[in-house]
C-alpha cells in the first residue's frame, strides 16, 4: 500500500539511498535535510552525488530538525516518519557537546512533542539508533558467565594494553551483542542516540504511533562521504590511500567491527517500515561477523593497489570501543532479515565507486590534531 513517508536527513548516505528504493516500491518520499557542508560540500548542487541522486524525485525540504517550523511542515500527511537526521561521530561528539545534544536529542524532542500536541497522520516512527549504545557490548568471564564490562582504563591503553577486562582484570571472550544487552554508551553521541531510541519508544506508543528502532553498526557502501574525516573508516582509509599517505591505525588494529553494506541496511529498514511483526521493537541491524581494522586497511590497499605504508600508531581515540557485532537472531526471527553481501564483495563495490570519484583532500591529521588539543587523542 502506497504510503507517504518522511525521511529526515534524508539527502545523507543511508537515507538517500533507502528514498530511492522506497520509490521503486511505489511510496511518496518527503526528505528534510540541512545539507550539512561536512557532508555535502559548500554548494551541494555541484558537490554533492547524494543530494543530486534524490533532489528531482521526492519533496525536498531544506531545513533543520532543531526548527519546530521545518518539522511542522515536513509533517504535514505524512503516515511514516525515519529519522536519520543527527550528527554522527565518536570522536567529534566529545567537544561538540551542545551541538549533537541539540540536533540528536532536541530535535527528536522537537518532533516527539509535535506528535504528541497535534492532529496529524503518522502511524508509525522508525529511529535509526546505533550499536553505539552497547558500549563495549558482551562478554564470557570464565567464572562469571556473561558480563558487560566498563570502558577501557586510559591508563591500560597509554601502556599499550588495549583489550577489555573485567573488573578482576580477568580477560573476556567476546560474544555476539543481542538487543537485551547493557545500555551503557562510552560517548556523547552514543549517548545521544540512547536518548533518541528511548524517547521514540517510550512516547510513540502513548499516542498511537508504532515505533521501530533499529541499531545499525558500521555501514558502507557507494556514495558514503569520502570528505568527512570524523565518521567511516573506510572512507577514512580511502582518501589516504589514494592520495599516496600511510594509513595511521589507531590502537593495535586489532579492534574489530560489524562491517554491513548500504544495500542489506536500506533491505533491514524496509522490513522495519513494512512489517507490523517490526511494531514496537529493537533490532540490530549488522552482518553478525567481526572484522578488525588492520584487514580492513590491507583489503583496501588490496582492491586500489597503491602501496602505501601502514603504521599501527599505538594512538587511541577517547570514546572509542574495542569490539563489537550483532546478533542477528531477533530480526532473522522476526522480520526474516539476512544480510546477502559479504564484506569481500563489498568491499570490491565500494573501491570500484571510490575510484570512480575525485580524489579528496585528506583531513584526517587536522581533525586528530584537533582532538589532541582537546585531549581526547592519545
Amino acid at each position: 500500500m502506497m504510503k507517504n513517508i518522511l525521511i529526515t536527513g534524508g539527502a545523507g548516505f543511508i537515507g538517500s539511498n533507502l528514498a530511492l528504493k522506497l520509490i521503486e516500491k511505489g511510496h511518496r518520499i518527503t526528505v528534510l535535510d540541512n545539507l550539512s557542508p561536512q557532508i555535502h560540500g559548500d554548494n551541494p548542487d555541484e558537490t554533492s552525488p547524494l543530494y543530486n541522486s534524490i533532489k528531482e524525485r521526492v519533496t525536498f525540504i531544506r531545513g533543520s530538525v532543531t526548527s519546530r517550523e521545518d518539522w511542522e511542515n515536513a509533517l504535514r500527511n505524512q503516515h511514516i516518519v525515519v529519522h536519520y537526521a543527527a550528527e554522527t561521530g565518536t570522536g567529534q561528539s566529545m567537544y561538540c557537546i551542545a551541538k549533537y545534544v541539540e540536533v540528536n536529542v532536541q530535535g527528536t524532542a522537537l518532533m516527539l512533542d509535535i506528535l504528541a500536541n497535534t492532529e496529524h497522520s503518522v502511524e508509525k516512527v522508525v529511529i535509526a539508533s546505533s550499536r553505539s549504545i552497547y558500549g563495549e557490548g558482551k562478554y564470557n568471564h570464565p567464572e562469571f558467565g556473561i558480563v558487560y564490562p566498563n570502558h577501557r582504563e586510559e591508563e591500560d591503553m597509554l601502556a599499550g594494553d588495549f583489550e577489555v577486562k573485567y573488573k578482576d582484570r580477568q580477560l573476556l571472550e567476546l560474544l555476539a551483542t543481542d538487543e537485551n544487552s547493557k545500555i551503557h554508551p562510552s560517548s556523547v553521541y552514543g549517548i545521544t542516540k540512547q536518548n533518541q531510541e528511548q524517547m521514540v519508544m517510550t512516547v510513540c506508543p502513548t499516542i498511537g504511533i508504532a515505533p521501530v528502532a533499529l541499531r545499525y553498526q558500521n555501514v558502507y557502501g557507494p556514495g558514503q562521504s569520502l570528505t568527512n574525516p570524523y565518521t567511516g573508516i573506510l572512507s577514512i582509509f580511502s582518501t589516504q590511500i589514494r592520495n599516496g599517505n600511510g594509513i595511521k591505525i589507531f590502537e593495535d588494529g586489532k579492534e574489530t567491527r560489524d562491517f554491513v553494506y548500504i544495500d542489506d541496511v536500506v533491505a533491514a529498514t524496509i522490513l522495519g517500515i513494512e512489517k507490523k511483526e517490526a511494531n514496537g521493537e529493537v533490532f540490530n541491524v549488522g552482518t553478525g561477523i567481526a572484522t578488525d581494522v588492520l584487514s580492513v586497511a590491507n583489503a583496501l590497499i588490496t582492491s586500489y593497489d597503491i602501496k602505501v605504508p601502514v603504521a599501527v600508531t599505538g594512538n587511541f581515540r577517547v570514546g572509542d570501543i574495542r569490539h563489537n557485532y550483532a546478533d542477528l537472531s531477533k530480526i532473522s526471527a522476526k522480520l526474516g532479515f539476512t544480510p546477502k553481501v559479504h564484506f569481500e564483495e563489498g568491499i570490491k563495490n565500494f573501491a570500484t565507486w571510490v575510484l570512480q570519484q575525485e580524489i579528496q583532500e585528506d583531513h584526517l591529521s587536522a581533525s586528530l590534531e584537533e582532538m589532541k588539543k582537546k585531549g581526547l587523542y592519545k
